[in-house]
């Protein structure tokens, strides 16, 4: 880049496009709220920088050359754009906006959460897309979020990840689901029968973290008799009736499928930790106002799906 191009500044290019436009430098001092010998000075160092004369003068005015009138229109699009640079980021406009949301979660995600989603979307923001990918050991969703590729990942193992801001989204309990005609359906199970009986596991979703469940069971030196492993969680429910099949998951997800399908829910023998969901976000979308707006929803949401349940 040539010397004189490093002296050029955005001031100089609102002179340049100001004399363009006024045709006069006493006019353009005015509009600048400048001196006029300041606006000489700045005009004398244009004429150096480009190496042309700019404007000459006829009758009082200024006549701008064609270089001058082939720099404005240049000029004029660099300051357009810086302006963009410092302006005020433009509000969120759910009604009218057409942003996709990308929402990161693994099979679990309960129809009830995810249809009053879906139904506040549709009525809050219409024109706007809710994309949901799935989660897997394969899949980093740290690098996705910090990547752009997320805008929310949905979690409920116990150890999240210290780098990523996150809300509760629900706090529900643990229970054993079984067919309703399961020998155990009426009265219980105590912990040697959970430990003995044919568990439905969901395939973990992350190599790095382990269920609510399988972790409290580690804890106490314990696991369960994985009979039938699942990449699909919502499917389990569908597979209890008719067999001696265990499923454990939390409430809000049991009662929900338990309305059409011929459940029973039980207490579980031991005392697991609440089933946590939240959500997760990266530091680059923490103060965007349409993603705030998305985190808002999902966490009325979940106040909602517990409210209904209680």
């Amino acid at each position: 880049m040539p010397k004189a191009a490093d002296s050029l500044d955005t001031h100089l290019l609102r002179v340049l496009c100001t004399l363009v436009v006024e045709r006069s430098v006493s006019r353009t001092a005015i509009k600048l709220n400048q001196s006029q010998p300041a606006i000489s000075n700045a005009l004398k160092r244009l004429r150096e920088i480009f190496k042309d004369p700019l404007f000459a003068l006829d009758k009082g005015r200024l006549i701008p050359t064609e270089r001058a009138l082939e720099l404005h229109g240049t000029a004029r699009t660099i300051l357009g754009d810086i302006d963009k640079l410092f302006a005020e980021p433009k509000s969120f406009d759910p009604a009218q906006s057409e942003v996709s949301f990308r929402i990161g979660t693994p099979d679990f995600l309960s129809v009830v959460f995810l249809s009053g989603v879906v139904e506040r979307m549709r009525r809050e923001t219409p024109h706007a897309r809710l994309i949901i990918h799935p989660l897997g050991p394969g899949f980093d969703y740290q690098r996705a979020l910090a990547d752009g590729e997320l805008d929310v990942v949905i979690g409920n193992w116990p150890t999240p990840p210290d780098s990523l801001h996150l809300t509760t989204l629900i706090e529900d309990e643990v229970v054993c689901v079984v067919g309703r005609n399961h020998p155990l359906a009426r009265k219980g199970m105590s912990a040697e029968q959970y430990l003995r009986a044919a568990h439905i596991v969901p395939t973990p979703y992350s190599v790095v973290h382990r269920g609510v469940v399988d972790t409290h069971l580690a804890s106490l030196n314990l696991s369960r008799n994985a009979t039938v492993v699942l990449p699909y969680f919502s499917m389990a429910l569908y597979l209890l009736p008719g067999t001696d099949l265990v499923f454990t998951t939390s409430r809000h997800f049991a009662r929900h499928f338990a309305k059409f399908l011929p459940l029973a829910i039980l207490p579980p023998p031991f005392e697991f930790p609440r089933m946590r969901f939240y959500q997760l976000w990266h530091e680059r979308t923490h103060l965007v106002e349409s993603h705030r707006w998305l985190r808002n929803l999902l966490c009325d949401v979940g106040r909602r799906v517990l409210s209904e349940e209680a």
